[in-house]
């Protein structure tokens, strides 16, 4: 396990109205042990009471843990591993022999949709370092294909480069003419290198909005079932930009073996390195679910959501390559405490009772629990021994404790879950600003990212890297993954009598119609999107951080694009889990 390594400056980390300290003010004193808690029942919706919200909210999960540890994949034998490995120096050395800037691009983008580009870091980053440096080599100004591909893939590293290369395509009145729409193969790259843009990258706007309406007549004109079609639809409905990375890779693989140039050992090489990837996940995935089934959330607290696979899920999408092990387990087990707290708030505690536990979250005092109701306690010692857990693994690595840290950034999202409940019981709509405010921190994006901060490995060469220079980008994510969730469950948690999300809220507070208020909403989700593009090149170099900053807004995309699948276990969901968790590609 790789932790990251922390320096020490005298900072804090302000969260709009809520200050949460700096990792750099923590000294270490000695981290307190695990304390076993067992509940001697299960917990129903009529316990002890009859006015609770109705517990039938969830069905149980349709993945059993007898299931997950049944899970069995002969790609983690070390054959394949050797297959892989000679297989990729067949790639290097075809990617080493390439001269030309323009084929050297498109290999890489194929690289990065078949998800193997991890493989390749230091050739990928010679290849792009060089076209950054020569940047009359691809002669922008007379192929649109070639410069929306070549901004596209040096924005994705970092490099700043100008949306000025545009202004080229553009006729006498600044606009782009019409004429460009013939050219279907620079219109979707422009397409998706305007999803790279920027707060005040007008032309990309334009580049947006002219490429979408003619990729969408073009779908409308042609019915021919081709890959051209395939690509414009998929981007229409994600642009590459705002996907995530493992099933674009499944997605993208069956595209690329049917083409007519596709090369056989980059065939082999993504279906082998899918497979083995996915060997892996299985694995972590047995580990995380021994250890759900050992706390026995899921089984004593019958009102919550039993998420298990779910959970894992956002964090392979997260952050997907094998040696994030680690940094999985962990986030799998924040992502499902905080499914199940939300749950303690959103359905199953009476107000008086959420008081009581935000207090005790608050002043992380495990005295304190004889106060709480038996199904509060199972939660809070859960909390407690994981973070206490966390904290011992990375005070052993380097010497910092980390619970002032993390038990803040806890007590903040159980502080915005009950600002929820009061207004919930109090029947009180907020404005839209006023109910994101608090919704930002109640999405749970920040625990999210404060965990991944401080698990990851770091790859900056600063010597100061602090939680603080990464404020606004943990913001932005927030709002998205907020905005998409909000636009994803809106339906859903309206028929059961949630309180208002931003759709209701804007819809109260303008007037607007539902249709309109999605749009704005969507429109919102946008621009945040050009802000977090910006902040993601403006912070401290920590790239894993970053990507999974960015990954947080991918995956809500995902989870959300066609309703609440984090919630309601549909078809289409248990589908795309199959193929990215437990069936492998055939070879």
């Amino acid at each position: 396990m790789a932790l990251r390594q922390f320096t020490f400056s005298n900072t804090t980390l302000l969260l709009k109205n809520k200050i949460v300290p700096s990792l750099s003010t923590v000294k270490s004193p000695c981290v307190p042990c695990s304390i076993q808690c067992k509940a001697s029942s299960i917990i129903t919706s009529d316990q002890n009471s009859t006015s609770r919200r109705s517990a039938n909210y969830y069905q149980p999960s349709i993945w059993s843990h007898d299931y997950i540890q049944s899970l069995k994949s002969a790609f983690g034998e070390k054959s394949h591993a050797e297959e892989t490995d000679r297989l990729k120096e067949e790639v290097r050395i075809m990617l080493l022999k390439l001269e030309n800037p323009m084929d050297q691009l498109e290999l890489i983008d194929i690289l990065q949709r078949l998800g193997v580009d991890h493989h390749f870091g230091l050739e990928i980053s010679n290849i792009i370092e060089s076209v950054y440096k020569r940047k009359d080599t691809l002669k922008r100004n007379n192929n649109l294909y070639v410069t929306a591909l070549e901004f596209r893939i040096l924005r994705q590293h970092g490099y700043d480069v100008s949306s000025e290369v545009f202004k080229g395509f553009l006729d006498d009145n600044g606009n782009f003419p019409s004429g460009l729409s013939v050219d279907i193969k620079g219109m979707l790259a422009l397409y998706e290198a305007s999803f790279l843009s920027m707060e005040g990258e007008i032309i990309l706007d334009e580049a947006r909005n002219l490429s979408s309406t003619y990729l969408k007549e073009f779908i409308h004109q042609n019915k021919e079932e081709n890959e051209t079609s395939l690509l414009v639809n998929h981007a229409l409905e994600l642009p590459l930009h705002w996907r995530v990375s493992r099933l674009e890779a499944r997605w993208f693989g069956d595209v690329y073996e049917r083409r007519q140039k596709m090369n056989p050992p980059l065939v082999k090489l993504a279906k082998l390195d899918f497979n083995i990837l996915q060997a892996k996940y299985q694995e972590d995935l047995k580990n995380t679910s021994r250890w759900w089934k050992r706390i026995g959330l899921g089984e004593k607290l019958s009102f919550s959501r039993d998420r298990m696979v779910e959970n894992f899920v956002w964090t392979v999408a997260f952050a997907e390559e094998p040696h994030f092990e680690y940094y999985r387990t962990v986030a799998t087990k924040v992502n499902a405490l905080i499914t199940t707290i939300d749950d303690v708030y959103d359905v199953y505690g009476e107000l008086e009772e959420l008081e009581i536990f935000t207090r005790v979250v608050d002043r992380w005092d495990i005295n304190a629990i004889d106060s709480l109701p038996e199904y509060m306690k199972i939660c809070f010692l859960a909390l407690y021994n994981f973070i206490n857990e966390v904290a011992f693994d990375i005070l052993k690595e380097n010497g910092h404790n980390i619970i002032p840290h993390l038990r803040k950034v806890w007590a903040d999202l159980c502080k915005s879950y009950l600002v929820e409940a009061k207004w919930l019981r109090n029947g009180y709509q907020p404005n839209l600003q006023e109910y994101l405010e608090n919704a930002w921190i109640s999405i749970g994006a920040p625990v999210i990212l404060v965990h991944a901060f401080v698990v990851l490995p770091s790859t900056s060469s600063s010597d100061s890297v602090c939680l603080e220079d990464y404020y606004d980008l943990i913001h932005s994510s927030s709002i998205i993954l907020r905005l998409t969730n909000d636009l994803g469950t809106s339906k859903r948690e309206k028929d059961t009598g949630d309180i208002a999300k931003s759709v209701e809220c804007y819809m109260k507070e303008t007037g607007a119609s539902e249709a309109d208020a999605q749009r704005h909403i969507n429109s919102l989700m946008y621009e945040t999107w050009k802000k977090m593009n910006k902040e993601a090149t403006n912070c401290p170099d920590f790239k894993s951080f970053i990507e999974v900053a960015l990954n947080v807004g991918r995956m809500s995309l995902c989870m959300y694009q066609h309703g609440d699948a984090h919630s309601i276990q549909d078809l289409v969901t248990k589908n795309s889990i199959m193929s990215l968790l437990f069936q492998p590609i055939v070879l």
